[in-house]
């Protein structure tokens, strides 16, 4: 029960996260359309490292679904979701090395440049298209500044949640 009701807070969270990056105009800074910081990007690298990988999936998956309800369109669904399931693919593969060969932030990096990868593999596709791909090296290079900063945020967070119990089935 109580990993049901942190799975429960964290997409909360996640979905919070994802209503206020609408109001920062990270363009400004980094002057690509479209890009984002991916803060939700931080609850699902929090929960990938100190719960597991399935709860993150669920937290992940859910806040794709429920953010794009509220807040985005059924196209804005299928590029997020693409992008969110290769991040978050790449992100478990990189956690069987964590603390040993990859950090939280590199992680989070990888799972960013991940998300641009499968967003515009998704929207060559709905597009018929390869054109798109021409986009894709300035989004790994902004998913790259994004994704350490993101990773940053979800280090520190780590940091004092760890010895937490949030890994528990009672």
């Amino acid at each position: 029960m109580k990993k049901l009701a942190t799975n429960g807070i964290f997409i909360a969270l996640a979905l919070i996260f994802s209503y206020l990056e609408r109001f920062i105009p990270v363009e400004w800074i980094i002057p690509i359309p479209g890009i984002k910081l991916g803060l939700a990007n931080i609850v699902t690298v929090v929960a990938l490292i100190l719960i597991d990988a399935r709860s993150a999936a669920v937290i992940t998956v859910l806040r794709c679904i429920l953010a794009n309800i509220l807040f985005g369109t059924p196209m804005s669904m299928v590029f997020a979701i693409s992008g969110a399931i290769l991040a978050l693919s790449i992100m478990t593969v990189l956690k069987t090395g964590y603390n040993r060969i990859y950090s939280v932030i590199g992680i989070s990096a990888a799972g960013a440049a991940a998300h641009n990868i499968g967003q515009i593999a998704a929207a060559a596709v709905v597009m018929k298209s390869s054109a798109v791909f021409y986009y894709l090296p300035l989004l790994l290079v902004a998913s790259l500044i994004t994704g350490f900063i993101t990773g940053i945020i979800a280090q520190t967070i780590i940091h004092r949640l760890e010895g937490m119990e949030l890994n528990t089935n009672t």
